[in-house]
């Protein structure tokens, strides 16, 4: 997955927006004002943190040695993958749009 594929897919979902609230190099992805994707899209390699369920993050980092505890996140909600290596692109597609879904929920309440 490229930086401009990684930007494009988080700004697909409804009420998506880019913001970059520690400087212009990182990319805050945000529904409803809550954060769902977290990037340095000008870093190699490109990583990415995403919220995703407890159950299903502790598989995956068991899985996947680019699937780690989010860097400077809640560990047990946040994951941080490392693009390009052996995750293939549509899981983390599918791990950008449930974070999406997760936070979108929760944002509603």
């Amino acid at each position: 997955m490229t930086p401009a594929q990684l930007r494009r897919l988080c700004l697909k979902f409804a009420h998506a927006e880019q913001t970059f609230p520690f400087g212009p190099e990182t990319s805050v992805f945000k529904v409803h004002g809550k954060m769902f994707a977290l990037t340095q899209l000008e870093r190699k390699p490109l990583k990415v943190s995403l919220k995703c369920q407890p159950e299903l993050g502790i598989e995956l980092r068991g899985t996947y040695a680019e699937i780690e505890p989010g860097y400077h996140l809640n560990k047990r909600h946040w994951l941080t993958v490392t693009c390009g290596g052996s995750v293939p692109d549509e899981l983390v597609r599918e791990l950008v749009a449930e974070s999406y879904d997760l936070v979108a929920a929760a944002a509603r309440r």
